[in-house]
């Protein structure tokens, strides 16, 4: 080759060079995915471990809830809380709607595939390539394709509510890939969890069955779903009844063998939790989980558990406990001192409560992840976390980041003179003093607030420790409202205090954003219940769905426990180490109970034929 010939080839992969660099970034496909490690179930698995692969299928369940719902669009922020239970529910299962991979409850946080048959991702997960199983159809018999795919995030970014809207901030492109697959490439914000966000947390809508223009309106008018599922019958805020599709494309599906075994499904609905009960004690409804330990011990002496017909069971799941407390709106100003939240805490006497409300069936909550291996209580924090925490250390308490932390125990008196001396000290830090009884500020304005509380129980709660905080001059009243003024008040922030639960996962990622994340202070129907806009915060969510390694990842989750129990966001409540749950004996389960707890959507009626 000549000179001149040399440099035109030159030149020429010069020219070529970048083209040869904008090619997409290829893998090979896989049919399941994990946020560490690999997945558990190889790729011929047959199915999840927790079923019972073998069920008779057929009968029906009726399924009872507190509330009412004049909605049946999930995904929309009007009538969010008052949406039909199953059209979109993690406890009873997505009966009507789809996402493009299933988590298996035996694994912290691996998919399999659903809509897409199989995924592919590159190691630095810069992109996720989703292939449509050719399978799937929805209810009126159309192919699900990538066209819907597309339309579904495009439809929830413009009209959706959060989290819903925000899923494509992420994504720097959305395509369509041959004839089945959609690709997302990611952008610089996109974290290492979020492409099972995608795959997992993400509806997918009929694009033929909608109309753009209409979707942020309610509707009870019945969808078009992929699910197993359709809408029988509806009584606005009285029942919604279920029925299985027998043309259900996904029934043969490895990762939905064993689910979906009722041929009925109905919700019905009560204005509290005593007619719920009553109703379940008369067999209008199969199944009753029960939170209370005292009602578990005292209130089934009656003929349906003397005869056999109703069965108590308690499963003992490898859960984080999660936390249950009293949680303090921060965007109230009376809350923005970190020493008003400690002194308050410490005024809610839990031994006083446990002992003469709950007979001890109790434990006290110290930490989100409590009782596994996430969680910082009794662990010091080591190079690793000091190292993931940099600056922010200096916002811990010394004795949560030294692993000594733990909430005072009282005498059980309701008036442990000792501990409200520590609670008053802190409130005078905050410029608070007793004057004439009353706990006031310089200025000589009272410390006072009201707590919403939704049921007797909470209300009972609640009055335990409004007694106690009276003993140190704060006033708090007590406001018990109905479900619906309790669920727009809630979505609005119109609360000084509020009765919470935050469930834990062994996985926490990016549901945490929404839970503290500053995004989320002002974003109405965020679970930002205590109003937290904190850049500590922000960062270590931000390292929780970043780091590669599973050691980095568990510190990480340490660091943060630390953060929010230093925080004082709210006063920490208790739980029961087990799950419990009555049911008509009808009702089966399997024998295998994975690493998440019962399933619901596994269980299954004994009387099918």
């Amino acid at each position: 080759m000549g000179p001149m010939r040399r440099f035109v080839a030159v030149i020429a992969v010069l020219f070529a060079a970048p083209a040869l660099l904008a090619e997409p970034v290829s893998a090979e496909p896989v049919h399941g995915i994990s946020m560490h490690g690999m997945p558990a179930l190889p790729p011929d698995y047959k199915n999840f471990p927790y079923v019972n692969p073998n069920v008779k299928k057929g009968g029906k369940i009726v399924y009872g809830v507190v509330g009412t719902f004049d909605n049946l669009n999930p995904f929309i922020l009007k009538s969010m809380r008052t949406t039909a239970r199953g059209m979109w529910d993690p406890v009873f299962g997505n009966m009507m709607y789809e996402t493009l991979m299933t988590r298996s409850s035996d694994e912290p946080f691996t998919l399999y595939g659903l809509l897409a048959e199989s995924v592919e991702w590159d190691d630095n997960r810069s992109f996720v390539q989703f292939n449509l199983n050719p399978k799937a159809m929805w209810s009126d018999g159309k192919p699900v394709t990538p066209e819907d795919v597309i339309f579904s995030f495009e439809l929830m970014r413009d009209k959706g509510r959060i989290p819903f809207s925000t899923r494509l901030k992420p994504v720097e492109k959305m395509e369509k890939v041959g004839e089945r697959g959609v690709r997302f490439t990611l952008n610089k914000i996109a974290d290492r969890e979020f492409p099972l966000i995608l795959a997992t947390a993400a509806p997918i809508l009929p694009k033929h069955d909608i109309n753009p223009d209409t979707f942020d309106r309610t509707t009870l008018k019945p969808p078009v779903g992929s699910g197993p599922y359709k809408v029988k019958s509806i009584s606005p805020g009285e029942r919604i009844i279920y029925e299985r599709r027998s043309d259900y494309w996904g029934q043969n599906l490895p990762s939905k063998i064993g689910f979906d075994n009722y041929d009925q499904i109905a919700v019905e609905y009560f204005l509290e939790d005593n007619t719920l009960f009553e109703a379940f004690k008369k067999g209008v409804v199969d199944i009753y989980p029960d939170g209370s330990p005292t009602h578990w011990d005292r209130a089934y002496d009656f003929p349906a558990v003397q005869n056999g017909q109703i069965t108590k069971d308690a499963f003992k799941a490898q859960l984080p406990t999660g936390m249950l407390g009293f949680v303090f709106n921060l965007r109230r100003p009376i809350f923005s001192d970190v020493n008003v939240r400690a002194g308050l805490s410490l005024a809610f006497d839990f031994e006083w409560a446990n002992k003469n409300l709950f007979e001890g069936a109790y434990t006290r909550t110290e930490s989100l992840w409590q009782n596994s291996p996430l969680t910082s209580l009794g662990k010091p924090a080591d190079e690793r976390e000091l190292r993931i925490l940099g600056p922010i250390k200096d916002k811990i308490e010394p004795a949560v980041l030294d692993g000594s932390y733990s909430l005072p125990k009282t005498d059980g008196s309701g008036a442990d003179r000792k501990v409200l001396r520590e609670a008053v000290d802190l409130l005078k830090k905050a410029g608070y003093t007793i004057k004439s009884g009353k706990m006031s500020n310089a200025s000589g304005r009272p410390l006072a607030f009201e707590l919403m509380s939704q049921t007797p129980d909470q209300e009972k709660l609640a009055i335990a420790y409004q007694r106690t905080l009276k003993l140190i001059g704060v006033d708090m009243s007590i406001r018990t409202v109905d479900d619906a003024q309790y669920q727009a008040r809630s979505g609005n922030f119109d609360y000084d205090m509020i009765i919470k639960a935050y469930p834990a996962s062994l996985s926490p990622g990016i549901e945490q954003v929404n839970r503290w994340g500053s995004s989320s202070r002002k974003a109405e129907g965020s679970f930002n219940f205590a109003g937290t806009a904190d850049p500590g915060i922000d960062k270590l969510i931000e390292t929780m769905t970043t780091v590669r390694s599973l050691e980095d990842f568990e510190a990480t989750v340490r660091a943060y426990d630390r953060l929010l129990i230093s925080g004082h966001y709210m006063v920490p409540l208790y739980h029961i180490p087990e799950q419990r749950v009555a049911r008509r004996s009808y009702i089966g389960y399997p024998e295998k109970l994975p690493l998440y707890g019962y399933q619901l959507n596994t269980w299954w009626d004994k009387r099918a034929q």
